[in-house]
Order: C-alpha cells, then structure tokens, then sequence
C-alpha cells in the first residue's frame, strides 16, 4: 500500500496538490461534551464562572479551524471562506453537541478544518466549566459530511462496517 505522506524513503512529506482542480467544497463535523447536571444547571441559570461559554466556545473553534495546517503536520493551509459552529444542549441526557460548517474554494478538502473547529469548541466548553465539574468527557467527534473534490460527495451516519476496519479507512476520530 502507498503512503501519500511518505516518500520513497519512507519519510514525511506533504502531498503535491498543485495539479488538482481548484473546486468549491464543503465539509460538516460534529462531537459532544457530557458535562453533567452540575454544569447543565449553571448554564440554565446562567451561572458560569467565567461568562459566556457559548460565544466563547465558538469564537475559539473559528480560530482554531483558520490555524488548522499550523496544528497538523503536513495539512495545507487553504483559505477559507466560511466557518460556523452551531450548538445544541440536552438538558436531560447532559451533553452539548457542537456541528461545524467550513467552506472553501481550493485543491483539496477542508475536513481537518471541520474536526478541528468542532474539537476546540469542545474543548473550549471544557476550559470554561471544569471550575464546576472536572469530569466531563468529549466523545463522537466525526466527519459528518463532505461535499467536492475528486472523490465527490459523502455524507457519514457513524455506522461502519467490519470492512472499513480492515481496510484501514478513518470513518471518525473519538476522543
């Protein structure tokens, strides 16, 4: 099997791009955060330390998805041309789910972008709460959908088979 990241020595490169067609593309992430009823009740009474978690979180995810290629080695940096993060809360199952939208015009995908954006809203969450609950768990951070590029368009439902194992397909990052 190839390497796309490895050359002929076996050594790290980063893939060659330049002759790929500059195509608009999309791509969709989603995660969670179970926070628990002690911070899930300082939300509802918009009890939090240190202020608006949300608009933090968010504010932070944006960032992080413009600093993606900075953060992984060998992912390009490629100009994007629209981030947004959106959230919901489960009161009653304890968790906040974040879904990430990143839009570019480029040679290749924004999928890292997608992830790390989610990723960092997450995180974000974590930073701003664990003055109230240090045992908070991020989980189900994925690709939910990615649309252009070569391959086409693909939408994730989490479920995966036995064969997307043995291939060594990565169908979702879990934290």
């Amino acid at each position: 099997m190839d390497f796309s990241h490895l050359n002929g020595e076996g050594l790290p490169q980063m893939v060659d791009v330049s002759q790929k067609d500059v195509t608009h593309r999309v791509a969709k992430a989603s995660g969670r955060i179970y926070v628990g009823d002690r911070v899930m009740a300082a939300i509802q009474n918009s009890d939090i330390p240190k202020g608006d978690i949300f608009t933090t979180a968010k504010l932070a995810g944006i960032m992080a998805a413009k600093k993606t290629s900075e953060l992984i080695p060998l992912c390009h940096n490629i100009f994007l041309s629209y981030i947004d993060i959106s959230y919901s809360v489960n009161q009653e199952e304890g968790y906040i789910e974040a879904t990430s939208e990143v839009r570019t015009s480029a040679q290749t995908g924004a999928e890292m972008e997608a992830l790390t954006a989610v990723l960092i809203f997450l995180e974000t969450i974590y930073d701003m709460c664990k003055a109230i609950e240090k045992n908070m768990v991020i989980t189900d951070v994925r690709v939910i959908e990615k649309k252009g590029g070569k391959s086409g368009d693909c939408s994730f439902d989490g479920a995966f088979g036995k064969n997307d194992r043995v291939l060594g397909r990565v169908v979702s990052i879990n934290i």
